[in-house]
């Protein structure tokens, strides 16, 4: 079988994306593994499917490097955007797109035409610890101590309809993260694995991140991921609540925004190529 897709990127964060208005996909997640391979297949951090939606604009489902399915992308819903919006099948400037944590809202910015950013809200940060969910005592977990992999640390834990877990760390760049991610991601702690951002504070409105996502390892970028870390300096003191935050990621920059309302992050959305593969 013939498959066209296009592959698109979003700071960095690349994904396989699949028409599937017209058109149904058996086993997304073998076909995730497959394609997303960087030696054998067409390589991505995953793959996306631009579904029919009978609430929104358009559905999405976004499928993992080991074939398990995510609920929330940052980066993927703002290059989902931009497909619907370029290719003339939604042509507004503010477009709906349900996902398994919810329907979200982006606002596009375009240029000749085209999309070249896009606005998300996000929702609003959960931070009940049952709801992300994490297996610690209290209301929310803020700077909270914790041994992961026999080292101490302090983990701040916000969903952003994934389970993030912040880590505030000096020598971010020095960080063995293929050691140390697999030791958060695995951990008793967190029941449904949890994604880890590894954060530096380099002033009031400015922070610079590493992420471990779970099933994809690391990332050049991870959208929920920067509205946590941005979440997380706000909870800490480290920045403004309501003010935008640069985060600077390996893949680029994202500007979250954390308000009592909603999490807003805004950031690239690009068209790398189209292309048809064989299954």
């Amino acid at each position: 079988m013939k498959l066209e897709f296009t592959k698109m990127q979003g700071c960095g964060n690349d994904y396989i994306y699949i028409n599937c208005f017209d058109r149904e996909i058996n086993c997304p997640e073998s076909l995730s593994v497959v394609l997303s391979d960087r030696h054998y297949g067409i390589g991505g951090d995953g793959i996306v499917l631009i579904c029919r939606s009978d609430i929104c604009d358009a559905r999405m489902r976004m499928f993992n490097l080991d074939g398990s399915e995510g609920k929330m992308c940052g980066n993927a819903i703002r290059c989902v955007a931009k497909y619907l919006y370029d290719s003339g099948i939604v042509r507004k400037d503010t477009i709906a797109i349900e996902t398994l944590s919810g329907i979200k809202t982006i606002q596009v910015n375009t240029q000749n035409g085209l999309v070249c950013s896009a606005k998300v809200d996000m929702g609003r940060a959960e931070l009940d610890p049952a709801k992300i969910p994490v297996l610690l005592p209290g209301d929310r977990i803020v700077n909270a101590p914790v041994e992961i992999g026999g080292k101490s640390c302090h983990i701040t834990c916000v969903s952003m309809g994934n389970p993030h877990a912040v880590v505030f760390f000096e020598e971010v760049d020095n960080l063995n993260i293929a050691e140390t991610g697999p030791l958060f991601e695995n951990n008793e702690l967190f029941p449904d694995r949890v994604n880890t951002e590894f954060v530096k504070l380099i002033d009031g409105n400015t922070i610079k991140m590493r992420v471990w996502e779970r099933g994809s390892g690391e990332t050049l970028a991870c959208g929920t991921g920067a509205c946590a870390a941005a979440v997380a300096a706000v909870l800490n003191g480290y920045c403004q609540k309501g003010r935008d935050i640069r985060v600077l990621l390996p893949g680029g920059e994202l500007t979250v925004n954390y308000t009592d309302e909603a999490v807003y992050m805004t950031g690239d959305c690009s068209k790398v190529y189209e292309g048809v593969v064989e299954i």
